[in-house]
């Protein structure tokens, strides 16, 4: 792709855990138009303390890992994969990266690497110190745990390992402070027909060094602009089909969708 991809900029907002999903499933699946190649970008706040997980992850456990002071939380099931992550003190994004893009085609640990090479130089940039996790060890059973890949719907060791709590265990390519080892920002990703969509996450605990979180937003989204090859500018709000975006908000609270598995 050439220097006339656009990366769009949508507006911040806040909204439902399940809205969120469905905003940034439909950002991949119904955004992209006729003759349009552009990326889209947009973080995003939260009106009541959430949790979301991973498409695939089995309810039990998920319910399993949950903090005892996490009753009456919002839990949501994702449209990517991942772990489960708390989103009480979180600076959260996504990325849809459209189909025939370098990174769109790119293998998913070298996509994952990429963004998160940008958020922790803007982190860096920010005062907070930051790293790429380089090495991660796969558990013994990891080539059977993974479906022989060891990547899936996920980057590096994540997908080998099972299932994990996002910011308790770094994996390949997550943010982290180099002084504790501590994980600063993960994401989950999912690929389809359309392109592909990152949703991504800063604990903000874990980055106390940042001065001025606006202005880190602003270094990310250069820093992103870069990797794509792209222009980045200001885009409004994406018109919906009528009642979409309302449908898929009610499939995403509904009991039904959250213990599909």
């Amino acid at each position: 792709m050439g220097a006339s991809v656009k990366l769009e900029l949508l507006p911040t907002r806040s909204d439902s855990a399940a809205a969120n999903m469905a905003t940034d499933f439909l950002l991949l699946r119904r955004y992209p138009e006729t003759g349009r190649a552009n990326a889209r970008f947009r973080a995003y706040g939260w009106h009541r303390p959430a949790f979301t997980f991973g498409y695939s992850q089995k309810i039990a456990w998920v319910r399993g890992q949950l903090p005892a002071d996490a009753e009456g939380v919002d839990l949501v099931r994702r449209p990517t994969g991942g772990g489960l992550v708390d989103h009480r003190d979180d600076w959260t994004y996504a990325l849809v990266i459209p189909r025939g893009h370098e990174l769109e085609k790119a293998r998913a640990v070298e996509s994952y690497r990429a963004v998160h090479a940008a958020l922790a130089a803007a982190l860096v940039a920010g005062g907070q110190a930051a790293v790429l996790v380089e090495r991660c060890e796969p558990a013994a059973d990891a080539e059977e745990a993974a479906g022989g890949d060891g990547h899936g719907e996920l980057a590096g060791c994540a997908a080998a390992k099972g299932p994990t709590v996002c910011f308790t265990r770094p994996e390949l390519y997550d943010v982290v402070d180099p002084a504790t080892g501590a994980k600063i920002a993960g994401a989950a990703q999912k690929r389809s027909k359309e392109g592909l969509l990152f949703q991504g996450s800063i604990w903000r605990p874990a980055a106390v060094g940042v001065r001025d979180w606006e202005v880190f937003a602003e270094t990310f989204v250069a820093g992103l602009a870069t990797a794509l090859g792209a222009e980045a500018e200001a885009a409004s709000w994406p018109e919906f089909a009528e009642g979409e975006h309302e449908a898929l908000t009610e499939q995403y609270a509904a009991q039904e969708w959250t213990e599909a598995r």
